[in-house]
């Protein structure tokens, strides 16, 4: 299986449960491994072929900047949905954190794996 991935693709939005995250923007980082074939893609040189991360990355920035979520499971969630439903991938994985939402750490968030099927 080919994958093709965004790595730390940060988006401005609102999240979070506190009243004060509601009145804030704050930002997400977002890693995203997509399971692809290539090949087509490598034999042809043309971007039509393949499945442009650029795409992806626009339509994510676009989604993810104007989502009011509580959660970040929550956006996880939409966030891969959006991405197997418009984009035809068949499986991924996405890792999405808040940096610096918890004093002392770099960031925290989740990871979550999902296909076609689940």
């Amino acid at each position: 299986m080919d994958k093709v991935y965004i790595r730390d693709l940060r988006v401005d939005t609102v999240i979070g449960i506190y009243d004060w995250e509601r009145e804030v923007r704050q930002t997400v980082s977002i890693d995203l491994e997509m399971a692809t074939d290539i090949r087509r893609a490598a034999r042809s040189d043309s971007i039509e072929d393949t499945l442009n991360y650029k795409a992806v990355a626009k339509r994510l920035i676009h989604f993810i900047g104007t989502s009011d979520f509580q959660l970040v499971e929550t956006l996880a969630e939409r966030c891969a949905a959006l991405v197997l439903e418009e984009f035809d991938v068949p499986w991924l994985r996405l890792r999405l954190s808040k940096p610096g939402a918890v004093r002392g750490s770099r960031d925290v968030g989740i990871i979550i794996e999902r296909s076609e099927q689940s």
